[in-house]
Order: structure tokens, then sequence, then C-alpha cells
């Protein structure tokens, strides 16, 4: 995510983060190469002629943090303009009204409204245990109603039904009065997406607006349109009163201009992004923790959010009663473990949210796939429950069956060992020494060139 605005931005403020002392020259220098930065992650060109214009404003002329060096004051500046060309702080979902609370979602076709809806009613009913209930008033594309159905079973929110031959001013309506009837807290809609110069398109979306009065519209967008994404939405505020914005596929978006142009261009925040396909792949924007993983100081309270929230309890807490008995962690210990990395995103969403993991070299970076991890998890599943229990028993003979049975090298098999040799010293430590031990321990079983090694 935002990889080359990161990468780019990173690279040129650590060239003045090291300075003792700012001149007009070396900021000016750094600037430039900011500015570049910008406008190849595809930043409107506005919005980067404001941004400049305020970190030089304040660079130049505030007075420098006596606890930092003045390169790291200026790299503190332009996280703080990040922050603000974001908007600031998170703006939630306004649902305190008379109940059903009506959410509308509205977008170009293919942008993700209805999986975003789904998503949406997922961690509406999940993270603030709302009764939810959605409708489809999609009647163009083929399936979208069905589609809606599906993902509704999936998340576990309730469906009203509908079909391509009603018309979709109807369908809200008795969608509306069957969620009164039946008092739930939010309605969610679903529209077919749509083109703000259609005339037509737009003429119904207003009607349906007007019919059911939503406390939120929101604008569901593509990030990987880059600043299209902001000028487009900037044309439906026109034309409906949007009151935030969702943009999706910010996992697919290594540029970043999106997010950095909305809020400037339209005026309305940004209040999640969907950062995958799964279900539960839908975050609250928070500007200043995007901020920070664009500069690659990581986000690690979005980190700790998600081991809170994905993170199965009742494992993890037999887990550490074992350790502290003395049982061995054990090679179905560790498959447990696999598990529940690929639960909260992966391995690349986990170390993305790290501090200083943009620093990693790329061969070290193109280590962290989720391959790594399926294949880790085939490995141990082509083994007995003898040898996950006794991994010591594992030589040749056995090491060759278990790459066949999983169609892959001794090497690899010989690999995924050495990292659980790694995993269980370092469960070691955490029984008798806690965290402090353990953390060292990570930091130990870090590559070379890893921040702090």
């Amino acid at each position: 995510m935002f990889e080359n605005l990161s990468d780019r931005l990173s690279r040129s403020l650590r060239n003045i983060s090291g300075r003792g002392r700012l001149t007009e020259e070396n900021i000016q220098e750094t600037l430039r190469e900011v500015r570049m930065a910008l406008l190849e992650a595809d930043v409107a060109l506005p919005v980067v002629r404001d941004f400049i214009n305020r970190v030089k404003a304040r660079a130049v002329g505030q007075e420098v943090n006596k606890s930092l060096t003045p390169g790291q004051e200026f790299v503190k500046i332009v996280r703080t303009e990040l922050v603000n060309a974001m908007g600031e702080e998170n703006n939630e979902l306004n649902l305190a009204s008379q109940p059903p609370a009506v959410v509308l979602m509205a977008g170009l076709q293919g942008a993700g409204k209805t999986t975003s809806v789904a998503k949406l009613g997922k961690y509406l009913r999940e993270k603030h245990k709302k009764k939810v209930l959605v409708v489809s008033a999609d009647v163009y594309r083929p399936a979208a109603i069905k589609q809606l159905e599906t993902l509704a079973e999936t998340v576990g929110v309730d469906f009203f039904p509908s079909d391509a031959g009603q018309r979709p001013l109807d369908i809200v309506n008795q969608a509306l009065q069957h969620a009164k009837l039946k008092f739930y807290d939010v309605l969610l809609v679903d529209t077919a997406g749509r083109l703000h110069v259609d005339e037509a398109m737009m003429g119904e979306i207003k009607q349906i607006h007007a019919a059911i009065r939503p406390v939120e519209t929101l604008f569901v967008v593509d990030a990987m349109t880059g600043q299209d994404a902001a000028n487009t939405a900037k044309a439906f505020n026109e034309a409906l009163p949007l009151t935030g914005v969702i943009l999706t596929k910010v996992d697919g978006d290594a540029r970043g201009g999106a997010a950095l142009s909305i809020r400037h261009i339209t005026g309305k925040p940004i209040k999640f992004m969907g950062v995958g396909e799964k279900t539960d792949a839908l975050e609250p924007f928070y500007p200043e923790r995007i901020a920070g993983r664009i500069l690659g100081m990581g986000d690690v309270l979005s980190l700790i959010e998600d081991i809170e929230s994905k993170v199965d309890r009742v494992q993890a807490e037999k887990l550490a009663n074992k350790l502290k008995k003395g049982d061995g962690f054990d090679l179905t210990d560790f498959l447990d473990q696999l598990k529940q990395m690929r639960n909260m995103g992966g391995m690349a969403s986990m170390m993305s949210k790290l501090p200083g993991a943009g620093q990693l070299p790329a061969n070290v970076k193109s280590q962290m796939d989720d391959g790594v991890l399926v294949r880790m998890e085939a490995i141990i599943n082509s083994m007995t429950f003898k040898e996950r229990a006794q991994p010591e028993i594992i030589k040749g003979s056995r090491k060759r069956r278990i790459a066949t049975g999983c169609g892959l090298q001794v090497q690899d098999v010989n690999r995924m060992l050495k990292q659980f040799d790694d995993m269980q010293r370092m469960m070691k430590k955490m029984k008798k020494g806690g965290m402090a031990k353990m953390l060292r321990g990570m930091k130990g079983m870090m590559p070379p060139g890893f921040p702090g090694r």
C-alpha cells in the first residue's frame, strides 16, 4: 500500500533528517524531491502546490523544537501536513438518528460498492453491535441483487429481497418500511453504478436520496484511479450531498494519489478504506496512521487493533498455559500461529504496519509475501502427528517424503524447520523473561539490514 510514494518520500527525507542545520538551500532541494514524489504518486496538482507551500512556510518560519534536530523537525512538519491533507482525524459514521439510520452508497460501476456494503454491514454488526439490514437497488447489473444476498449471508446481516423487474425507488421505500417495522438500527442501500454525466441515472439517485433521506451518503471509489478518484467524487458531490468517501482496493494502490487528493478537492472525509477482498478487510481511515505508513514510521496502533480483534483468544490462552506448564512448543502450535497471522491479513499486511519496514532491502521484502505462509502450512500438513509433536525425528527420508507430499523441495522443508527452531527459542525466552526478552529475540530473527540490527 502506497509503496512507491513511501519509498520516494523516505529517500528524500532521509537525506535531510540528519542535518544539524536547515538552510533555504537544503529545504528547497528536499521540497523539490517531495514535489516529484507526490506528482509521481498521481496526487492532484493543486494538492501538491498547497502541500509544498505549507511545508515551506512552517519549515522556514518555525522555531525548531529543542528535543529534535532541525532535520527531524522538518520530517515532523511533513508528517503533520500529510495528516492535514488527508483530514486530520478519523470521521466516524454519524448514526445518531431515529432508527433506522439510512446509509446510501453511490459510485461508479466496478468501484466495489456491493462488496463495501457487505463489509460495512459486518463492521457495524461486530464493532458497534448494530442490527443491520441491506438492500440492493441495482436493477441494471445482472446478478447484482444475488451477489449482495450471498454476501449478506456470509457476513451475518439481513437482506431485504428485491428483483430486477422493480423500480429502484419502490425497492428502497419498501426496504425502509420493513426496517422500521422490524426495528433495525441501520439500513444500508446499494445502488447501481453510474457516471456523473449520465443525467437519467443521476436523476434516479437524487430521487432515491430525497425519498429515504439518508444520514450518510457515501461515495465508493477505486483508489487505483489516483487523482481521477478525487475528481469523480467532486462531480458526484455537486449532484448529491455526500458525507464521506470509502476508498476501495487500497491494498493494490502503490501510489497513494487518491488518499492524498480527495479531502482537498471534495472537502469530504475518507471514512473507510478497503484493504483486501475478504469481508473483514475494511478499516476506518485514520489520517495520522496512514501518514505514518507513508513515511515508513509504521502503524503500530492498527496492528494492535488487528491482534485484539482477529487473534483467537481461547487458542492464545491455551498456548500460554501450555508454555507455563513447561510443555514444549511443537509444530502443531506453530501451524496455529501461522493461521492466526494469515487471519490478520498476512505477513505483508503486518510488515507494512511495523516501523522501519519500508527500509528493508528489496530481496528481504520479496520474501514477505503470503505465499511463504501458505508453503509453510502445506509442509506441516504433510507431516504425521508424531512428526509434529517430535520435530527432532524429522531426518533425511522423512524430509524427502514430506517434500514430495506437499509438492516442494527438501530445502523448503529445511528452511521451515529452521524458522520453527527460531520461534521455539523465542517462546522459551518469553516463558523465562517475558515480553522484553521476546522482543529482543524477534530482533535477532530479523534478516540483516532490518532497522535495529
